[in-house]
């Protein structure tokens, strides 16, 4: 699948989204997925091997999670690539600037315990990536995940789980769901309404895993930053979205980040408690749909039967068991024709008193 102008661009602009997910925040979420590994086949292929925490995870608990065979790709160009270790020598090797960065893969079928100490660790890692076993194999192509190349070793895949430029999102899991492959990624809060991905959500061919909220990305040394970034000005640093530590390192704050997946796991099983009851005062009705509107998950009714609306937040307490999704409003605006998308058909954006609401997801209790 050869990357047309546009794809390329949109891969440009995705390069300014790319941060480090940190290791504690990738085990914090797999813990949840244990018994899904076993004899797979994983498939990081947003991932720079010398870079990712994602790669780190899987090499060290390789053993651990029963795994078949670990495979990471990276592209030409990401900043967070390939800027610690170098073996391919001089002619091949990438430069200085993410423009001279090589794409490569690495393939681990085995992790032993190659310094003898008993146990199989970072340490052990290092020295994987350093022997003949562990060398990487450079790409013909660009490295992009929409590569033949790349798409080739998708197909080999059961389970991808990265962390892909957000920019990318919508393409990135439509190409998953395509090839029918199983995935734990990462991405915003926001693309629960995307009119790509809110049907998945609805059809539960897609869901949120354990962590959704604030997450801490570290920031690439040759991140391009915006204008604003000011060592000297921590209150305005801050107030955008970024933090810098007391050793100088850049941190990139997003209070809206979850793990999406279609891998069955607890979670989405666990129904919510329900403690309100109705009171037509408190939940008042949409002027325009046959809905009442709930400000708050945690104040869902247990006593009402009919349509609901609810904060997009819903979707991280969603259990299928207990809730059946109807419909969402627009999304970003422009989502489902500039109105609600409901069982097909599409109306005005929700009113109450003649006052817009914000972006909702319609449900009823089963």
């Amino acid at each position: 699948m050869a990357n047309n102008n546009k794809a390329l661009s949109a891969a440009n602009k995705a390069k300014k989204d790319e941060f480090y997910t940190q290791l504690s925040d990738i085990e914090n979420e797999l813990r949840h997925y244990k018994e899904h590994f076993k004899g797979k086949t994983v498939f990081c292929n947003c991932d720079d091997p010398y870079e990712s925490n994602f790669f780190k995870y899987f090499a060290i608990n390789f053993n651990h999670l029963g795994l078949k065979k670990l495979i990471c790709t990276c592209y030409a160009g990401s900043p967070v690539v390939y800027t610690q270790l170098s073996f391919f020598g001089e002619d091949k090797v990438i430069g200085k600037e993410p423009s001279d960065h090589k794409p490569y893969k690495i393939e681990i079928t085995e992790v032993k315990d190659l310094n003898n100490d008993g146990a199989v660790d970072l340490t052990d890692v290092e020295l994987l990536l350093k022997s003949v076993d562990g060398q990487p194999t450079l790409l013909k192509g660009d490295g992009d995940f929409r590569s033949e190349e790349c798409i080739e070793l998708l197909k080999q895949a059961d389970i991808v789980v990265t962390n892909p430029p957000f920019s990318l999102f919508r393409e990135y899991l439509a190409q998953l769901i395509a090839y029918d492959k199983k995935f734990i990624i990462m991405g915003n809060q926001n693309a629960i309404t995307y009119k790509e991905i809110f049907p998945l959500l609805k059809d539960n061919k897609v869901w949120l895993g354990y962590h959704c909220g604030h997450t801490l990305f570290s920031v690439p040394d040759n991140y391009s930053v915006p204008d604003f970034y000011d060592l000297a000005d921590r209150t305005k640093l801050r107030s955008n979205g970024y933090i810098i530590d007391d050793k100088g390192k850049l941190w990139r704050n997003l209070g809206n980040i979850c793990w999406f997946t279609n891998l069955d796991i607890q979670k989405r099983h666990e129904d919510l408690i329900l403690y309100k009851t109705y009171t037509p005062e408190e939940y008042p009705k949409y002027d325009n749909y046959n809905a009442i509107e709930v400000s708050k998950t945690a104040e869902i009714p247990c006593d009402y039967d009919g349509a609901m609306g609810v904060p997009i937040t819903f979707m991280d307490k969603y259990s299928p068991d207990q809730f059946e999704i109807i419909g969402a409003t627009e999304s970003e605006g422009k989502g489902f024709s500039n109105g609600l998308w409901i069982e097909e058909s599409k109306v005005a954006q929700p009113l109450i008193a003649g006052e817009k609401r914000y972006k909702r997801i319609f449900i009823r209790k089963k």
